[in-house]
C-alpha cells in the first residue's frame, strides 16, 4: 500500500513546454545563440536549470548563473503561465486525495515557483507539501529534493512510498533514497529513457496512471 505519492511537477502533473522552451529560446539569444525550433530545448525539462545550460551549452558556472538570470526575466512575465494542466490530472489528485493519500510535489523547479504553477491552476490544495530547490540553485537534485520531503514531513517508512515522473532524474532520485518509482511517458523522457533508469512501472497517459495507483495495484 502506498500512502504518500510524490510527483514530478513539470511534464508530469503539467505540460510546460512552451514556457521553458521559449525562456530558455530567450536566454540563449543573449549569449547570439539562437535557436529556431524551440522544441530542441525541450531537453531542458526536467533537469536542474543551471545544471542543463552547462550540459548542453558547455556553459560555465558565470554565464550559467547569467542564464538563469535571463531565462527568469521571461519566465516569471509570461513563461510561467504558458503552461497546461494534463487531461484527467486533477481528477486523479481528487480521488488520491479522497482515499486518504498523502500528496507532496518533488520538484527540481524552485519551490516558490512550483508554487506559483499549483496555485495557477487551483490545484494547490491537494498537496501536503511542495519540495523544491532554492533560487539559488541549492537543493536541485532530485535525491536531496525527495530527502528533504521525508525529513520536513517525518516520513520514515519509505515502503509506504513511491515516485511518479517523466524523467530519468526522478526515477534514479527514487532509487537513490530506496523508495518505488513510475515513470509517465506522456511526458518528455520516453520509454527508452525511463526503462534504462530502472522505473519500476511504466504508464502511458493519465488514465492508466490513475488505474495503477487507485486501485493500490501497486507491489
Amino acid at each position: 500500500m502506498k500512502n504518500t505519492v510524490l510527483f514530478d511537477l513539470d511534464g508530469t502533473v503539467t505540460d510546460p513546454k512552451v514556457g521553458i522552451t521559449k525562456s530558455v529560446q530567450y536566454a540563449l539569444c543573449h549569449f547570439d545563440i539562437n535557436i529556431e525550433n524551440a522544441d530542441e530545448l525541450c531537453k531542458f525539462i526536467g533537469p536542474p536549470l543551471r545544471q542543463s545550460f552547462k550540459d548542453f551549452f558547455g556553459f560555465d558556472d558565470k554565464r550559467a548563473e547569467e542564464a538563469v538570470e535571463k531565462y527568469r526575466e521571461r519566465f516569471l512575465e509570461t513563461g510561467i503561465y504558458e503552461n497546461e494542466l494534463y487531461d484527467g490530472m486533477e481528477d486523479l489528485l481528487g480521488q488520491l486525495k479522497e482515499a486518504g493519500k498523502t500528496l507532496i510535489i518533488a520538484t527540481s523547479k524552485p519551490t516558490v515557483l512550483a508554487e506559483e504553477v499549483l496555485r495557477h491552476f487551483k490545484i494547490d490544495s491537494y498537496f501536503s507539501f511542495i519540495s523544491g530547490s532554492e533560487l539559488n540553485g541549492d537543493r536541485s537534485d532530485k535525491s536531496e529534493i525527495l530527502t528533504y520531503a521525508f525529513e520536513k514531513n517525518d516520513i520514515r517508512d519509505l515502503s509506504s512510498c513511491i515516485m511518479i515522473g517523466d524523467r530519468k532524474y526522478d526515477i534514479i532520485g527514487a532509487k537513490s533514497v530506496g523508495i518505488g518509482s513510475i515513470g509517465v511517458l506522456y511526458g518528455y523522457g520516453g520509454y527508452d529513457e525511463l526503462s534504462a533508469a530502472g522505473a519500476d512501472y511504466l504508464v502511458r497517459d493519465v488514465w492508466e496512471l490513475r488505474k495503477l495507483l487507485c486501485k493500490d495495484s501497486l507491489k
